[in-house]
């Protein structure tokens, strides 16, 4: 589907790591503190997504006008930070993927909404990302998607044409994004896509159920 093809960029969380563990045991933590019950972790997943809102949401009942929404968001980034390699790793068959990518001469990198102050921590503690070519977090320019300034950025470190490059993301933001800067885009079924996402409604190029079903796409016809 995808000719010309010079670099693949994908988003964090739900596309290249699974992090819920970690952001679900954050939340789940500031309960325990306060004499509250655990929650199961699955109740926490399909909200990861919508990073300390949703976890926020599931743990407390939690939105973003409750009037102590900005000090609780603080502590679970503090809890977060604490623990956010502890059980995130990346999902199975990334770490083939971007061995494939390489092989076929093609480079790679990040484009997250996730801030540096965790971003970094977590690439730096795993061996996957010491061959990406260029990580952009949620505050390395001005806006975060869906606005295209970060993926935009992303192709000028690489020094490549947007055309030149495919997103890979699994949320509906990620797509917007990627279209704006015009990339081609893919949406990244097996990621958080939150309770009655409507993928297929995302106007994606392609989307994949695995992450090696990418190379599929790469293939030359």
């Amino acid at each position: 589907m995808f000719q010309g093809v010079r670099a693949v960029l994908f988003d964090l969380d739900g596309t290249l790591i699974d992090s819920a563990p970690d952001l679900g045991a954050a939340a789940d933590e500031m309960r325990l503190r306060r004499g509250m019950v655990s929650k199961p972790a699955a109740e926490y997943r399909p909200h990861v997504g919508s990073g300390a809102r949703g976890m926020l949401q599931v743990a407390f009942g939690m939105d973003a006008q409750h009037q102590d929404y900005e000090q609780y968001k603080e502590e679970f980034f503090v809890h977060y930070e604490s623990c956010l390699t502890q059980r995130t790793r990346p999902f199975e068959g990334v770490d083939q993927l971007v061995v494939a990518l390489l092989q076929r001469g093609l480079r790679w990198g990040v484009v997250t909404n996730k801030a540096q102050r965790f971003t970094s921590p977590i690439t730096r503690s795993m061996v996957l990302f010491d061959s990406a070519a260029t990580v952009i977090s949620g505050d390395t320019t001005p806006h975060a998607k869906p606005h295209p300034e970060p993926l935009l950025e992303a192709a000028r470190r690489l020094s490549l044409r947007p055309a030149d490059c495919v997103y890979v993301g699994d949320d509906e933001r990620d797509i917007r994004a990627g279209r704006a800067a015009g990339m081609g885009t893919v949406a990244a079924r097996y990621g958080y896509l939150g309770a009655g996402a409507d993928v297929a409604s995302w106007g994606a190029d392609a989307e994949v159920s695995s992450p090696l079903q990418l190379l599929q796409l790469l293939e030359p016809s």
